[in-house]
This record gives structure tokens, sequence and C-alpha cells, in this order.
């Protein structure tokens, strides 16, 4: 049987991706990949990662907009700048934001 990965991330850290320039606030764990064959497939070849490690579920954003965004651990690395995320879902699901990182609203809480 394979190890098993550790997330090294939590809901409502803030993050930015290691290759390319977004950030955003997980808001979904998967401990490994479980998005479609299809999504993978898109991924070239020589940046793809690996299924056996957590996925990350984010409200990201860049310079021009905001999505959401689906990332492996190996791609992501924590954002020291401890600015907000800008993304028009944080009031839905996070209630506030201190020392880097996000709340979860009570509701959502397991």
């Amino acid at each position: 049987m394979p190890p098993v990965s550790h997330a090294r991330f939590s809901i409502g850290d803030v993050v930015k991706h290691r290759l390319f320039d977004f950030r955003g606030v997980i808001f979904d764990i998967d401990p490994v990949f479980a998005n479609t064959e299809e999504w993978y497939e898109a991924i070239p070849e020589d940046v793809r990662p690996r299924k056996d490690q957590p996925f990350y579920h984010l409200l990201a954003e860049n310079a021009e907009s905001s999505y959401i965004a689906y990332v492996s651990q190996q791609n992501l690395v924590s954002d020291e700048s401890e600015e907000p995320v800008d993304h028009p879902a944080i009031a839905g699901i996070f209630d506030g934001y201190a020392d880097g990182r996000y709340r979860l609203r009570r509701e959502h809480r397991h």
C-alpha cells in the first residue's frame, strides 16, 4: 500500500501557487486526487502532479479575476503577505480573518 500523504495546509489557510501567479484561501481538502480524468489529462504532462497527494479547493484570485481552483499540495506554498483574499464567496464560508488565516463560519464546522 502506498504511504498516506498528510495535508500540509488547513481549511482557512491562505496559500499561493508555486508556479503560477495566483493565491487563495482553502475551503476544502481531498486526501488524494478527486477530480475528473479529463481535468487531469488537460494538465501538460511535464507539470502534471501525482494523484496520491492532497488536493485543495481554493477561493482563488489573480490580478484579473476571482475563481475556484483545484491545486495539488506540491504546487502550493504558504502566502506570507498577511493580505486578505478578495473573493466574493468568502463571506458565505468564512466569518473572520486574523493572523493570515480565515475562520470557518459556525454552520460549516463539523
